[in-house]
């Protein structure tokens, strides 16, 4: 019997093992360098509470922090992607370093899981894509997102008081139907149900199409998003649109103010507008091009 093909620690050969202290650069966003991006990496912390530094070249920097190679590289992110609650808390945490970064700064955020094997590729991404990075900042500068969501809840529109009723029929006028079976008026209920779901379908697209226009003289850019299903739509009712929109910090409040009582006098229909956040939905950068 072979004895040594029984053995665990036969079985990978000991250069093959992961290093546990090496490392890789996990990037969060790019910005034009300066001050303003290295005060934000001096107080933040990022993954695995990795305190942030940043990496410069061509005039910009991009905003990183050092992660476990065996945890983020391409079979440890896979894993991370695909665990919902892992995939929550990665997305917390670069959510919370560009959207504080931001705050003190334009920037462009990062496509989640964007690592690089060392600050050199980091460094080697920055000046490959510098002039892209450099004309997407200034047209972002100035503009946040903010986030159109319309939803339908048919529940809601059945539960709403109905209609005033008429006024009492004239003396001599055609008595009042007999009361309904229970099998007559379980039909009734269940049309009554249908007519509910269908215009509160209809309502609430009508109210999606509209927002487009109310809001067309005041932004500059537009992206339709698939609307929020399963267990990414907590809200109640079914999210039918979910869009964000690029408006100049100086428009939020006009923003609000064109969509204020759009749905209103329709039940079950529900618009929320959310932000503002850092542009991502606008930020269109590569993915993680130096990826191990």
């Amino acid at each position: 019997m072979n004895t040594e093909a029984e053995a665990p620690e036969a079985a990978v050969a000991p250069d093959d093992r992961p290093d546990p202290a090496a490392t890789m650069s996990y990037v969060y966003a790019v910005s034009r360098a300066g001050t303003a991006l290295d005060t934000a990496a001096s107080r933040l912390a990022g993954l695995e509470d990795g305190p942030l530094r940043t990496v410069t070249a061509k005039g910009l920097a991009a905003l990183v922090s050092s992660v476990p190679a065996g945890a983020y590289g391409e079979a440890g992110i896979r894993a991370r992607l695909e665990d919902l609650t892992e995939l929550a808390a990665l997305a917390r945490t670069h959510h919370a370093v560009v959207e504080a970064a931001y705050a003190g700064t334009t920037v462009l955020p990062m496509r989640l899981a964007t690592v690089y094997l060392d600050d050199a590729r980091v460094r080697a991404m920055l000046e490959e894509r510098g002039t892209d990075f450099a004309d997407a900042l200034g047209w972002l500068e100035g503009h946040v997102e903010l986030g159109v969501k319309v939803y339908a809840d048919p529940r809601e529109a059945a539960a709403a008081p109905p209609p005033a009723a008429d006024p009492p029929a004239a003396e001599g006028s055609a008595p009042a139907p007999e009361t309904l079976s229970p099998g007559r008026a379980y039909l009734r209920q269940r049309r009554q149900e249908r007519r509910h779901h269908r215009d509160a379908y209809r309502a609430a697209g009508a109210v999606a199409g509209a927002v487009p226009d109310r809001v067309a003289g005041l932004v500059r850019a537009r992206v339709a998003h698939r609307p929020q299903q399963g267990e990414l739509a907590s809200a109640a009712g079914e999210n039918i649109a979910n869009e964000a929109y690029l408006v100049p910090v100086e428009g939020v409040e006009d923003f609000h103010r064109a969509l204020t009582g759009l749905a209103d006098g329709l039940p079950g229909v529900r618009v929320e507008i959310t932000g503002p956040w850092a542009p991502y939905s606008f930020a269109t950068v590569p993915a993680a091009g130096g990826r191990a």
